[in-house]
């Protein structure tokens, strides 16, 4: 995921600080410098998360956020060394708008209901954000939160490997379920919807259970998600009160 060679040329020759790997960022300490220049962190993630928002990943280089802050490149590489440096700050600061409860209720489920749907709602917010997951998370708002989320399910008195299982398997439907709507959201969802629909029809000796349905993808995006978080919770419950297999 590094930026393009036109990003290096532009600092200098310095085209292999494009590349790296994600996690870095929260690993290297940070550069210290002889006086504190005009540019923060803060100014260039702010500027990365909407440059993400308004045209994706694939056009976000390092060359793009510099003139986005009105800066030199080589000014930037002073604060963030790689392309992945800018992506885990910005996944980080979508999680910072994941709203998390200053204690957990005692209901664990009820609180990680509560987490899965706020972090539903970040990612739809910020379509970008969802594909670009598959990178070390080590930021201090993914920690928080993932803590939140381990800490809840451990209450409920699930220990590994059914608390890693219960807490993947969690992470992983808010992730697909906001990918998906995501995807059909870029698109022209109802003429998508109706061509899906016609070819269920017109193959309905194919496609049987499909067809009868009516329809390929349901239309009600958040209760299709209230549903599914309840299955799998209904599941995990299920797991915690067949005793010791849990422990």
């Amino acid at each position: 995921m590094g930026a393009s060679a036109a990003d290096g040329a532009g600092t200098g020759g310095k085209a292999s600080r494009s590349g790296g790997s994600g996690g870095e960022v929260w690993l290297r300490p940070q550069r210290a410098h002889r006086q504190t220049p005009p540019l923060t962190r803060d100014r260039i993630v702010a500027a990365a998360v909407a440059l993400l928002d308004e045209e994706g990943e694939a056009r976000l280089t390092m060359r793009r956020l510099a003139e986005r802050l009105g800066t030199g490149s080589t000014t930037l590489y002073w604060h963030v060394e790689t392309k992945d440096d800018v992506l885990d700050l910005a996944l980080d600061a979508v999680f910072g708008e994941v709203a998390l409860p200053v204690e957990h209720s005692g209901d664990w489920r009820a609180d990680a209901a509560a987490l899965a749907g706020e972090w539903r709602a970040a990612l739809l917010r910020h379509p970008w954000s969802a594909t670009v997951l598959g990178r070390p998370l080590m930021g201090p708002n993914v920690l928080a939160r993932t803590e939140f989320l381990h800490a809840a399910l451990v209450g409920a008195g699930l220990r590994d490997p059914h608390l890693t299982a219960a807490a993947y398997g969690l992470a992983n439907f808010v992730i697909g379920s906001a990918m998906m709507q995501a995807a059909w959201r870029s698109r022209d969802e109802a003429g998508a919807r109706r061509a899906a629909d016609e070819r269920l029809r017109a193959e309905r000796e194919r496609y049987p259970t499909l067809a009868a349905r009516g329809h390929l993808v349901g239309e009600d995006w958040d209760e299709a998600f209230t549903h599914g978080l309840r299955y799998l919770l209904d599941g995990i419950t299920a797991q915690i009160a067949s005793g010791p297999a849990h422990a």
